[in-house]
């Protein structure tokens, strides 16, 4: 029953705020939407004391609500699994999420559209427990696509702008090539073993073929590459930024970016049984993401591009986790980010609501005195991504560069270069931010991407510093800030390395893992080695950008590449191509369709008008005319017949 009610809170709330959203008004609305989140993470906490202190082998449950498709020998049920590894899932996406609703709350006051907003997010909630509690592929499809849709309409909730407009279609139309995978693997699960739920996948798993087992782990695959962000389908997570920051906090932190990683791991038993080609692929393509994205993360001024960039290297980490099969890294990893990245999520909404809506990072500095709070836990955060111990991110980094280390040095080799990059590019941003020269004024026509300021050059030309114009945040908006600041010290106990007796998510996911697991072969001295390596990394990454940006007085030294600056230019080829050749393939598309396919139809209906016409004339209603043609029938059989007895 707590079950059903995890899902059915927030639910709830969509639909009363849809009903009486805008009666109930400012901020009750907001309250409403919290609380009933709020109910679902109590939910979800009851449901997993349950089984915590239950009997390990009852840490499975199908909670079946009602038959969905009964269609001949295809049915489908509205059905619930709730096991370790949805019971996971559903604490952090309930338990985080309700801290982004109270921090949206102060973030929010004032919008014209607030009690619409929480609409959305509480429909997003819901969206993305059915994705992780369904108990077949097609329930977690129609969740893929409820947070689809979600995050279209969160991140073009200021659709006035044509930009925001315009960064949520791209998310949306992008996640369709993901769909499209996701869709033809439960093609090939429904043909190979006539079912789609889990379990039944996972007993008949050891009877797929290699090949059924490859493609259905390489198209799924396809699916999370377009949730989760990964090479090349990343492309719509940087413009997602044009959301409101709980937006941004809330997508790219605890719910929507890791349904992808979510999904292979839920399916190891069938990933087991691919070639191993498969999860090689998932391994390079995130560490080569992991690598990529934190090239460009180096290089970016807005201060929320550069966290969306560090979460795509960031969900790169847990898919090179789960194609090492270090399947508990993979959620560890991806628990230990929803807490630290959050939480610097959130506290760049601090600073951007302290500084009237700017959020270019070369007009910021010195904010650490005048916002002590925000400035202290987001380097509680900035401490926990760059892998400093013993902060949370270190264990769980240092984790998946153990297991990555044990499949290939090279992947090892990609990691470590990336978690250095990590440690430049988030101590880049604090120097930038909280320390230094204060460069800042308060203009509240700032924007999301035009500043005045900035002359459209790439150059940063001074302006005018006001006396105190920042301002800490309201209570609302800081005490979520704390909480997530505690969680992003201490969530590294959930998976200590020293001990069996410490690996607590470990033992917890086990029923979800079937034995599927990776083991390390790496001795204790070589882990040992490997965690002092990743501390010399982060301590590399964070001692150059001490450097550069707080003792160096050489302007040039902070100049960033252009080439990294503009993402590679990925975007700009994207844009080029769609409006240039691409545009042109689709008209031919859509002319082949119009003349061709179209042409056939509607030239079968003319064919058969065209005869219809002609017939008609032989309909003249005179019974003498039909018996006349009657007999001119038998007659000519006759003759058939006749010919044919003597030939």
């Amino acid at each position: 029953m707590t079950a059903v009610l995890i899902c059915a809170f927030p639910l709830a709330g969509f639909i009363t705020l849809a009903a009486f959203g805008r009666r109930i008004g400012e901020p009750l609305a907001g309250w409403v939407a919290t609380g009933a989140l709020g109910m679902s993470f109590l939910m979800a906490s009851v449901t997993f004391l349950n089984f915590l202190y239950g009997d390990v082998a009852d840490r499975r449950e199908v909670v079946t609500l009602f038959s969905w498709v009964p269609v001949g020998d295809f049915s489908v049920d509205a059905a619930l699994l709730v096991d370790p590894l949805s019971v996971t899932m559903a604490l952090f996406i309930t338990g985080v999420g309700s801290l982004i609703h109270i921090y949206a709350i102060g973030y929010m006051h004032g919008d014209s559209d607030f009690s619409r907003f929480f609409i959305y997010l509480n429909l997003f909630a819901f969206s993305m427990l059915v994705l992780v509690l369904g108990d077949n592929l097609l329930m977690t499809f129609l969740g893929w696509e409820g947070v689809g849709v979600c995050s279209y309409l969160l991140i073009s909730f200021w659709f006035s702008d044509e930009a925001n407009a315009t960064a949520g279609k791209k998310a949306f139309i992008t996640n369709r090539v993901g769909d499209w995978g996701f869709m033809l693997a439960m093609f090939v699960a429904f043909s190979a073993i006539g079912s789609i739920r889990y379990l039944d996948l996972f007993g008949h798993a050891s009877s797929l073929s290699t090949t059924t087992a490859t493609a259905i782990t390489l198209l799924l695959f396809l699916g999370a590459a377009g949730k989760s962000a990964q090479l090349p389908l990343y492309i719509w997570l940087p413009d997602a930024m044009a959301g409101p920051t709980p937006v941004s906090a809330l997508i790219h932190a605890a719910t929507m970016v890791t349904a992808g990683v979510y999904l292979l791991v839920r399916v190891n038993p069938v990933i087991a049984m691919a070639d191993p080609l498969a999860p090689q692929v998932i391994a390079w393509v995130g560490v080569l993401t992991a690598l990529f994205a934190a090239t460009i993360a180096v290089a970016q001024n807005d201060i929320k591009k550069a966290l969306a960039y560090s979460t795509i290297s960031q969900l790169g980490y847990m898919m090179l986790a789960v194609g090492t099969g270090a399947y508990v890294a993979a959620i560890f990893h991806m628990v230990t980010h929803a807490f630290f990245k959050a939480l610097l999520f959130l506290g760049s909404g601090s600073v951007i609501h302290a500084l009237g809506g700017d959020q270019d990072m070369r007009r910021y500095g010195g904010l650490r005195a005048l916002m002590p709070v925000t400035s202290g836990t987001f380097i509680v955060g900035w401490l926990a991504i760059a892998g400093v111990p013993p902060f949370s991110g270190f264990w769980s980094k240092d984790e998946i560069l153990v297991y990555a280390w044990d499949s290939s040095r090279l992947l090892w080799g990609l990691g470590l270069v990336t978690a250095i990059l990590t440690a430049y590019y988030m101590s880049r941003q604090v120097f930038m931010t909280f320390y230094g020269t204060a460069r800042y004024e308060i203009n509240s026509s700032h924007s999301s991407d035009h500043g005045a300021g900035d002359h459209g050059d790439g150059q940063l030309h001074e302006s005018p510093v006001h006396e105190s114009p920042a301002h800490e945040s309201p209570a609302l908006m800081i005490a979520p800030l704390v909480v997530l600041a505690g969680a992003a010290i201490f969530a590294g106990a959930l998976n200590l390395p020293f001990t069996k007796g410490l690996h607590y998510l470990g033992r917890w996911l086990e029923p979800s893992l079937f034995g599927n697991e990776a083991h390390l072969v790496s001795s204790a001295g070589t882990k040992w080695l490997l965690a002092g390596l990743a501390i010399a990394g982060a301590t590399i990454g964070i001692g150059t950008a001490a450097w550069v940006y707080l003792r160096s007085k050489s302007e040039k030294l902070r100049g960033e590449i252009g080439v990294l600056a503009n993402g590679w230019y990925v975007d700009d080829f994207v844009t080029e191509f769609v409006g240039g050749p691409g545009r042109k393939a689709f008209d031919y598309v859509a002319a082949f369709d119009h003349h061709v396919v179209d042409g056939a139809v509607v030239g079968a209906g003319k064919v058969v008008r065209f005869v219809g016409q002609r017939l008609r004339v032989i309909q003249t209603g005179f019974v003498r005319f039909y018996a006349a043609l009657v007999a001119l029938g038998a007659l000519v059989l006759l003759i058939w017949f006749v010919l044919r007895a003597t030939a």
